[in-house]
């Protein structure tokens, strides 16, 4: 059998991530608030741009603020583009709880420290999401050099017409504030 046919079993997704963002999703919390799960997802992003990674942290949670997932955006540290934070922490709570549906365990909502770009919001319905919750504005990022791909202008309307509630500007300034430590820092945009 040659490796590309798989002699070694795939290491969970979770067991990818570095040791940091690893002990952020452990035990099992609760939150009361948006705010409360923003700010984790705003922890997430400042830890992860000191670790060489993107400006983005995503938070999932499950029904009654159960904490699913925690991620941040890993595309650099990772060569992978998608890795963003949104995508990885959808796929991380779909692995916690054993289904490619999150809405099979009750309705979840998605934190993200700024609007999604294209490609994390084409997968937020897919997911089985039934809220989303954002930071900073997709100008924001795009006013640093990021793209944020061909979203539609109508976003909002396109997922709530899917049953997906969607409030912005949750700890907006903090989201902002990301974007401005990162481009400070030098960090690549892609």
């Amino acid at each position: 059998m040659s490796a590309c046919a798989g002699d070694k079993p795939l290491a969970s997704l979770s067991g990818l991530l570095p040791d940091w963002l690893a002990a952020l999703n452990r035990g099992r919390r609760h939150f009361d608030s948006d705010a409360a799960a923003m700010q984790l997802a705003v922890v997430a992003a400042e830890r992860n741009i000191v670790e060489g990674g993107g400006p983005f942290g995503a938070v999932v949670l499950g029904p009654d603020g159960q904490l699913l997932a925690v991620a941040a955006n890993r595309v650099l540290p990772a060569r992978c583009s998608l890795w963003h934070a949104e995508m990885l922490a959808m796929a991380l709570a779909q692995e916690r709880i054993g289904s490619h549906d999150l809405g099979s365990v009750g309705p979840c909502s998605l934190y993200t420290t700024c609007a999604p770009c294209a490609m994390c919001f084409g997968a937020i319905p897919f997911a089985g999401l039934h809220r989303l919750v954002c930071a900073a504005a997709t100008e924001d990022a795009e006013a640093l050099g990021f793209d944020e791909g061909a979203k539609p202008d109508n976003w909002v309307s396109a997922l709530e017409t899917r049953g997906i509630a969607v409030t912005l500007g949750v700890l907006a300034e903090q989201g902002r504030a990301l974007l401005q430590s990162y481009q400070r820092a030098a960090g690549a945009i892609y």
